[in-house]
């Protein structure tokens, strides 16, 4: 399967399992989305579990608040990531608070939020915006970051089941070009826990979603150098796996972190605050980020706007001849 494939599945997966399985937003139904992640689900299904909304993603989130605390599991898509925005106060002020407030007694944890992210398809600076950070700052959301297809359908029904509201951002830039060997049947993968893809010695290299090609890149670039890299994928951004990255760095003294979003409050400040705090004794460079730049992401100039595998190769040489 390719990854918009694993999440159909995983979506249809979660449908004929529980009726409660309700997915929504705009053009999902007969169109099946504006990139087929939907597709069949609506004449599998009826118009009542997988059909359109109005153009207006504040009242998607806000319906889909609605339904997840009367007890459904609602998978709302907003259509780009960046347009998640007027969706925001719903997201931060209800999904994420909802139990908080109630004491316990009410919740939306029934709601998963699935949304296209990131750059690499030409979208310019309305279609290729990583918005992660922004919700990692709020308390009482999960948010989760598949690399490939196979993750992407076991993380997805994670989600869905999950007793909390989770934000899933999918790396659209690899919706088809992402393939790999997915299971038919049902499996999960876990949240707010991190995979080490592979073990090394001399540095640690983290990253989340679609950057992961990248990191893979540069690591075998490096391998030809003599350095040995560890590769690990974050998964999920909230809450995220400090154990595993911290013991990794305590084994390697160095870490490069590298996501797309801008540098400046971006999610990779986080985890080089928190590694500082736990392997400061043990670090042998500072901790170095390679991401986008401060700006609104630009069209013509999106390459070198992206980061990809020979800006963190640098990073690495950087990192170790410190």
């Amino acid at each position: 399967m390719n990854l918009l494939q694993a999440i159909n599945n995983a979506l249809d997966i979660a449908m004929a399992e529980n009726e409660k399985v309700i997915c929504f937003g705009e053009d999902v139904g007969v169109f099946g989305g504006v990139f087929r992640a939907t597709s069949h689900l609506q004449e599998k299904y009826g118009r009542a579990r997988c059909f359109n909304t109005p153009l207006v993603e504040q009242g998607i989130i806000g319906f889909a608040n609605g339904l997840a605390a009367q007890g459904h599991m609602a998978v709302a898509e907003i259509q780009f990531a960046d347009y998640i925005f007027p969706a925001f106060d719903q997201i931060v002020n209800e999904s994420a608070k909802y139990r908080y407030r109630s004491g316990n007694l009410f919740d939306v944890g029934g709601l998963t939020i699935r949304t296209p992210y990131g750059g690499g398809i030409s979208g310019g600076h309305y279609h290729s915006q990583s918005p992660e950070a922004y919700f990692a700052h709020t308390p009482g959301l999960k948010i989760v970051v598949p690399r490939n297809p196979y993750q992407a359908k076991g993380l997805l029904l994670s989600s869905i089941r999950d007793a909390n509201p989770v934000v899933f951002f999918e790396p659209k830039r690899i919706y088809r070009a992402s393939v790999g060997e997915v299971p038919e049947e049902d499996y999960e993968l876990p949240l707010g826990k991190a995979e080490v893809l592979k073990e090394g010695s001399d540095i640690t290299l983290l990253a989340w979603g679609a950057q992961m090609e990248y990191i893979e890149k540069a690591a075998e670039m490096a391998e030809k150098d003599g350095i040995s890299c560890e590769i690990i994928d974050l998964r999920t951004i909230l809450p995220w796996d400090v154990d595993t990255v911290a013991n990794s760095v305590l084994k390697t003294g160095r870490l490069v972190i590298s996501h797309e979003a801008p540098l400046t409050g971006g999610f990779a400040g986080e985890i080089a605050a928190t590694i500082q705090e736990r392997c400061f004794l043990y670090l042998e460079s500072p901790i170095a980020r390679v991401t986008g730049l401060d700006t609104p992401f630009p069209l013509v100039l999106e390459k070198e706007y992206l980061p990809d595998h020979l800006k963190i190769y640098e990073a690495i040489k950087q990192s170790v001849n410190f």
